[in-house]
């Protein structure tokens, strides 16, 4: 009596998650990136400044991230098949997770390499610090207009934005300290600056992490309401009841849901099925970024002969 039906198509084959579109930017950006970091290491040891040096190693993380990026793009859109149904597409999701990692480790070591030139300063040439601090800067800034609009749809993307927003705001810090040495010959404003940047990578990084936790342990979406999500199945015609309602993420730009929805006897029939089915997917199709739905339709009092292994 109950059936099984789905809406929405299977899920992107390549090149169809919500990355895939940045993929060329990406590129573009990891090039970039990889300049910076040569231009970064030179300037830090010409200049004998731990804030360039500290920021050159948060910008070989970002390269490591955004490589990391591409090639869980490469994998993530790579075709389905019988035993991975999904493709390779949490791969994108697992790459944002091992960009938190990164960073998490540069600013744990950016933060305790200031501490240490706290304890033993060193002389620190202000005005070449900030010759490489304004090319880091220029630089990461064309590198976030190229990922800007890719941060709001994917968690990878999100990701590597995040890595150059940190770097960027590094170059900020380390141009601000120069000035402060070059006007003032404060020298502790080297390691200072180095601390801003410890300090800006953390919170940032922590926030995504959660984001891909929960993407992993298939949280509903944050911007899917559940119990509104309920309310709009129990409002189309037939439908008298649901349970073991779930949506939950694949990866970024892929929502999944899937329910067993309790309708009237007579909208068992074949014709009234269709309709039902057809209303439910037009209801979340409408009002929620939910498209690949799958329903069970099902009698009353069906629900008590299913084993019980869905909650």
């Amino acid at each position: 009596m109950g059936a099984g039906h789905a809406h929405g198509g299977p899920a992107p084959a390549a090149g169809g998650t919500a990355a895939a579109a940045y993929r060329k930017r990406l590129r573009v950006a990891l090039f970039i990136t990889l300049s910076v970091l040569v231009t970064q290491i030179i300037g830090g040891l010409l200049a004998d400044s731990l804030a360039l040096l500290a920021d050159a190693g948060h910008v070989a993380t970002d390269a490591l991230g955004l490589g990391m990026a591409l090639l869980a793009i490469h994998f993530a859109n790579r075709p389905s098949s019988e035993r991975r149904t999904y493709g390779f597409a949490r791969a994108e999701i697992l790459a944002a997770l091992a960009n938190c990692l990164l960073l998490l480790g540069v600013g744990g070591y950016v933060l305790f390499e200031s501490v240490e030139r706290f304890i033993r300063p060193a002389p620190t040439d202000g005005p070449l610090m900030a010759l490489f601090g304004a090319i880091g800067l220029v630089a990461n800034v064309i590198s976030l207009s190229l990922l800007l609009r890719g941060r709001r749809e994917s968690l990878n993307v999100r990701g590597a934005f995040l890595e150059v927003l940190a770097d960027a705001l590094g170059s900020l810090a380390v141009l601000v300290s120069a000035a402060i040495i070059a006007t003032t010959g404060w020298q502790a404003a080297d390691p200072a600056a180095s601390l801003v940047i410890g300090a800006m990578i953390v919170p940032r990084t922590l926030r995504l992490a959660r984001e891909a936790i929960d993407v992993l342990l298939e949280a509903a979406p944050r911007d899917v309401d559940m119990a509104e999500v309920r309310e709009h199945i129990l409002s189309v015609e037939g439908v008298v009841d649901l349970h073991d309602l779930h949506v939950w993420t694949i990866t970024s730009g892929m929502p999944v849901l899937s329910a067993h929805v309790v309708v009237t006897q007579p909208t068992l029939d074949s014709v009234a099925h269709e309709r039902v089915l057809h209303d439910l997917q037009l209801c979340l199709g409408d009002h929620f970024d939910v498209e690949h739905c799958t329903f069970q339709l099902e009698p009353r009092g069906h629900a008590a002969h299913e084993a019980k292994l869905c909650h």
